[in-house]
């Protein structure tokens, strides 16, 4: 997707040779007009496949899975990372660990949002070692619904996310796959 690349490079700060910070623009001030443009794109990838819900991660996968389910007319599932009064207590649950936090967290989505009829599209903002999106595919899972596929804006070719989610048959699409960051510049795949 060109104009998520050229927004990266435009706008995008390395930091080190892993992180890039995207966060005026993805996942702390919010493009919404390149939002529209990733919920088309995350359409058309898999429009041939039926959705009835999309499952992301709080928080920064909030805002892309909600743009996307609009054309998808679908509603959109989120997995909350930190017990609440307010989340029913019969909930799938799994462990993700957090690259940019350093830190494991426990997810969890109430067993009435997602059901074995369901056919779910996860999706969320980055890919990195694989660890959430697994966290929100073993919560499908649980559930018995169908995976259409995981959906991912930012992907981190130089990681382990790609293989971990292909180790277990997961269709993956990635609107832009970063190969390298070198230099204070990064390479696209």
């Amino acid at each position: 997707m060109e104009l998520l690349k050229q927004k990266i490079i435009d706008e995008g700060t390395v930091i080190g040779d892993s992180i890039v910070k995207v966060d005026s623009f993805l996942n702390h001030q919010i493009d919404v007009r390149l939002f529209t443009e990733i919920g088309k794109e995350f359409k058309r990838r898999f429009d041939n496949k039926t959705v009835t819900k999309i499952l992301t991660i709080e928080a920064s996968g909030i805002a892309v899975a909600c743009m996307t389910a609009g054309y998808f007319d679908v509603p959109v599932v989120f997995a909350k990372k930190h017990e609440a009064l307010n989340i029913d207590n019969d909930t799938y649950q799994s462990e993700v660990y957090s690259y940019t936090k350093n830190k494991t967290y426990k997810i969890r989505v109430s067993k009435k949002y997602i059901s074995p009829n369901d056919h779910v599209l996860i999706l969320d903002d980055f890919l990195a070692n694989g660890s959430a999106a697994m966290g929100l595919v073993e919560i499908v899972r649980q559930a018995g619904a169908e995976l259409v596929g995981v959906g991912i804006v930012i992907e981190k070719g130089f990681q382990t996310g790609r293989t971990v989610l292909k180790s277990k048959n997961v269709r993956l699409e990635s609107l832009a796959i970063i190969k390298a960051i070198s230099q204070g510049k990064v390479e696209f795949a």
